[in-house]
């Protein structure tokens, strides 16, 4: 979404921002123009879209990824869901810092002023290689034992562990994939990420076919291919959407120098909204690690089909993802704008239609959940456990669609701090104790902690809609 001079309506039917040279007026509600239903869910699909296809894009080369995996035994697919947590930890510092990149974006391209989006995106990319090396060698150091703290078995430590620090050796090409493709969402171009994600999943997918069964005489490096195959297409990613910001191909431009100094007013902007972000993550990635040594203490075939579950729910949450996108891009920008009204109407038109689309993901789930484990393991176990998980996810889609859209939302307009307690609750309090309650001192197993997973979404739905239709984040400034 790239708005144009004052008075002048963009692509997308949206007015331009405040006239140049004017200090944004205080959002209230009588100082805009009515609000039209039309234009703002114009708006939605032309963000949602590309994020939801790109999303979908990489889960379907995650899944391949597994079933790849799945060829190699009930152990391998362990080994990876046993890495991947830590992994996931430590990318949540950086979707943090891109939560405030895209705020802070959002914002300023709202204002009209695309000279300041531009100074905040190379200042995000400084943080993000900052963090980056410091991360890198900390959980290089101690990889032993994180895998351990795990509770990786005898069988699975080895292949966890070469996973591990694979994923944690790529992790500046991480860091700067996560903050090149947030910069750009906050902007309204989902497109580019999407088309450019789109070519490096194919690349994961080749490589990890290569890298996994040493293929035309690639070595086999199995479990590890698949995490190098995986790095190697994210500095694809890093290099292609580089150079196109470069080259003034895209609605984001970078021009100066590559490296530049420190914007310490820009910094704090960004460290306002993406600290509580980066808390959040801390709480929902530690809330996760717990969660799934909860499931890893039921035994390997509990752990294996809890892994194929997931993988299955990531594909599943894609239309909520896309849609929290729209969100948080088109909040920002129109609180940027000056247009609160048309903020508010947009965060819920968002929820309305992510509901939609996952109530349908939810049937589909429900219906063939226990056929799509089996295209990943002919193991009977596995197989039961995780079609009764999704069976169970199958009926909270809704609420996760709900939870997704407002935390969205709320993130755009800078509210950060609301959703990383809305996620304490939900994680903490409820996840964890129901998953150890029913899972383990009741003896459920896998369906008991997947019983927690979905009680957490009931809450963090209930609370982040609360807060956006109370309005209090309209006044919030970055």
């Amino acid at each position: 979404m790239r708005w144009k001079k004052p008075g002048v309506r963009d692509a997308a039917g949206f007015p331009g921002p405040p006239p140049a040279g004017r200090p944004i007026p205080i959002p209230t509600e009588h100082a805009e123009e009515p609000y039209n239903d039309q234009l703002i869910k114009k708006g939605i699909v032309s963000l949602a879209w590309p994020a939801i296809t790109e999303m979908v894009l990489m889960t379907i080369t995650q899944i391949v990824d597994m079933l790849m995996v799945g060829r190699l035994g009930p152990a391998a697919i362990a080994a990876v869901g046993i890495a991947n947590q830590p992994s996931f930890f430590v990318m949540g510092v950086f979707q943090a810092m891109a939560v405030g990149t895209t705020a802070v974006v959002a914002r300023t391209m709202g204002a009209g002023d695309a000279v300041s989006a531009g100074r905040t995106l190379k200042q995000s990319i400084l943080l993000a290689l900052v963090t980056g090396v410091v991360f890198t060698g900390f959980f290089l150091a101690i990889s032993p034992l994180v895998i351990r703290f795990m509770g990786a078995g005898p069988g699975v430590y080895p292949s966890s562990l070469a996973y591990f620090r694979v994923v944690v050796g790529g992790l500046i090409v991480t860091a700067l994939t996560v903050i090149l493709t947030a910069a750009l969402r906050g902007a309204g171009d989902t497109r580019t990420p999407m088309v450019v994600r789109g070519v490096a999943n194919l690349l994961n997918i080749l490589l990890n076919y290569l890298l996994i069964f040493g293929a035309f005489g690639f070595p086999r490096l199995e479990v590890m291919g698949a995490a190098t195959g995986t790095v190697l297409s994210r500095v694809f990613t890093v290099v292609v959407l580089f150079l196109l910001i470069r080259s003034n191909r895209t609605v984001l431009h970078w021009t100066g120098p590559l490296l530049s100094r420190w914007d310490m007013a820009l910094i704090r902007r960004i460290v306002h909204v993406g600290f509580p972000a980066a808390a959040e993550q801390v709480i929902m990635r530690s809330g996760q690690l717990l969660f799934v040594r909860t499931v890893a203490s039921m035994g390997t075939v509990a752990m294996a089909a809890h892994q194929v579950a997931m993988n299955i729910e990531s594909l599943s949450i894609m239309p909520g993802f896309g849609f929290s996108v729209a969100a948080t891009t088109l909040v920002g920008q129109h609180l940027g704008a000056g247009r609160p009204t048309w903020a508010a109407r947009a965060g819920t038109l968002t929820s309305q239609v992510a509901v939609r689309a996952m109530t349908v993901m939810g049937i589909l789930l429900f219906l063939f959940g226990p056929s799509l484990v089996r295209f990943y393991t002919s193991d009977p176990g596995v197989i039961a456990l995780g079609g009764t998980a999704l069976r169970i996810l199958a009926l909270a889609q809704p609420f996760c669609a709900i939870s997704f859209t407002m935390a969205g939302a709320l993130r755009g307009a800078g509210d950060t701090r609301f959703v990383m307690l809305s996620t304490a609750v939900g994680i903490w309090v409820l996840r964890l104790s129901t998953a150890h309650i029913l899972g383990i001192m009741m003896g459920l197993g896998v369906a008991g902690a997947w019983i927690g997973l979905v009680t957490d979404q009931l809450a963090r739905s209930f609370l982040t809609r609360r807060r956006f239709r109370g309005g209090t984040w309209k006044r919030i400034r970055i």
